[in-house]
């Protein structure tokens, strides 16, 4: 009987203790909030909340379905986390840009920041004193008028990638795969083409797999666990990062290294590298460990969406031959039979650069932005957000947005080239949101604008013979074509030779 009253007392006691605890966090929580609540969202399960349902990056489609239910923006809340989606561009620009000084951090990245050991790469570094250094650097090295002397580099490599295209297209995953690599090594480090080139290409492959998996939200439970990066060696994520770990050393260095040889030797190829090596920001001192992340980071901001971009592209052509025919009569009416396309031409091919931006819409490279995180507390739109919030930019309901002219859901270049339409240009979208915005998107467009051009100029592409082309995309942080088969024929055997001696006059 003593036993069992003593065990009452005590469970009265923790229930006691209990009931406090949350009385006091609901009271500190009325005071942060002002009586204000929080954005609206779905309930969840018991324990977990609703967090995991935005675990995957094929979620897109059904946050823009709950966007349509609780509106613009919609919190997830669960493990003491909470992650507001954000479902216009308004919202966007409003937390991101606007109060960018906010709302300009990352999430606290236990597997990519201290287990992989990215916390010192732009994607990753908070947002502060080293994060501003690099983003000077990369932006006076990759403004609009810093990129005009790589013009004639991506022209080059795009007549290169139609060569390849015209001796092996069926293989044009791998072409279009490694001309973009190929782009951001010649001009991050001048790296020339050769089996150096080649291996760059590959490390920074595996380097942006490793980081996209790393970046998205859910994939490792020690971010949303923190303790558990204390687990032992041998538990399976903790293997994962050390592996990882070594390829994304490799990548920083291996290239770093290369073009401080050439620089020392007096034999380096301009490039990015060289320039910053050589010429840095007057009165300053560049730490090497700068410039080797700054270079390790041009990789995935410049590569991957370029080669979803494009193989997007190619499978639209196939899927709608009317498109592709209105951007090659443009093509041969403005610049002729005698010559493939330069960047330069972009203003004078409006239909050309209108698919271009209707790839990117149709199926955005990038169609969930890489998350934020909020400094402290903040008021937006009558909802309380509370510090440490996570800001996911659903740039799927932007492209899908509903549109009384235009189905989202088709292929219509034209939307671009109507006076009458409001469609919002995807280079606004795509490429990040205000202090956090990709520097190297100038370099991306020019990359893929001449891509497709070229691609256009020179070959048909229609369906496989013998079946159907399957509409289907990977569910990764940058979202590309799975393989596809398709038929690419040169236009004509005039266009094959020009192709052929326009890449054969190619120096890069």
């Amino acid at each position: 009987m003593v036993f069992l009253t003593f065990g009452i007392r005590e469970l009265t006691l923790a229930l006691v203790f209990v009931g406090v605890f949350i009385a006091i966090r609901r009271w500190r929580y009325a005071r942060r909030s002002k009586g204000l609540p929080m954005p609206p969202g779905p309930p969840g399960k018991l324990l977990v909340g609703s967090i995991m349902e935005i675990s995957q990056y094929e979620a897109p489609r059904a946050l823009a379905r709950y966007g349509e239910k609780y509106g613009d923006l919609v919190m997830f809340k669960g493990l003491g986390n909470h992650a507001l989606v954000l479902n216009s561009l308004q919202a966007m620009n409003d937390l991101l840009d606007k109060r960018g000084n906010n709302n300009s951090h990352r999430p606290i990245s236990i597997y990519g920041g201290e287990l992989l050991g990215l916390n010192e790469s732009v994607v990753f570094l908070p947002y502060g004193e080293e994060w501003r250094a690099q983003r000077k650097l990369a932006h006076m090295a990759l403004s609009s008028t810093a990129i005009k002397q790589y013009c004639s580099m991506q022209e080059d490599i795009a007549a290169i990638l139609a060569k390849d295209l015209l001796d092996s297209p069926d293989d044009f995953f791998a072409s279009v795969r490694m001309s973009a690599g190929r782009v951001v090594i010649a001009v991050t480090y001048g790296i020339p083409s050769g089996e150096i080139q080649t291996e760059c290409i590959n490390l920074g492959e595996r380097a942006l797999e490793i980081g996209s998996k790393a970046v998205a939200p859910g994939n490792y439970l020690c971010d949303l666990l923190p303790f558990l990066k204390h687990a032992p060696s041998w538990v399976s994520f903790q293997r994962e990062a050390r592996e990882s770990k070594k390829v994304m050393f490799s990548h920083k260095m291996q290239p770093y290294e290369y073009v401080k040889r050439e620089v020392a030797a007096g034999s380096a190829l301009p490039s990015l590298m060289r320039d910053l090596m050589t010429n840095p920001p007057k009165g300053e001192t560049v730490p090497e460990t700068r410039l080797q992340w700054l270079g390790s980071s041009m990789f995935g901001a410049g590569s991957e969406t370029t080669y979803a971009t494009i193989l997007t592209l190619i499978m639209a052509m196939a899927l709608f031959p009317e498109k592709q025919k209105f951007a090659q009569a443009e093509i041969d009416r403005v610049l002729g039979f005698e010559r493939l396309p330069t960047i330069q031409d972009r203003e004078r091919l409006p239909y050309v650069d209108a698919v271009v931006k209707e790839a990117m819409r149709w199926q955005p490279a990038v169609h969930m932005g890489v998350p934020r995180r909020s400094a402290e507390d903040d008021v937006y739109d009558g909802y309380f957000i509370p510090k440490g919030t996570i800001f996911i930019p659903n740039v799927w309901a932007i492209a899908y947005a509903p549109n009384a002219r235009y189905d989202p859901e088709a292929f219509i270049p034209e939307r671009y080239l109507d006076p009458k339409e409001d469609t919002v240009d995807p280079s606004l979208w795509a490429f990040g949101f205000g202090r956090r915005i990709c520097p190297g998107r100038f370099l991306a467009e020019n990359s893929i604008f001449i891509f497709a051009a070229t691609i256009l100029a020179a070959f048909n592409i229609s369906p496989p013979a013998d079946g159907q082309l399957e509409k289907e995309f990977t569910q990764q942080l940058v979202r590309s074509p799975k393989p596809f088969q398709c038929q690419i024929t040169p236009r004509s055997a005039a266009k094959a030779k020009l192709v052929e001696a326009r890449a054969a006059a190619s120096v890069v």
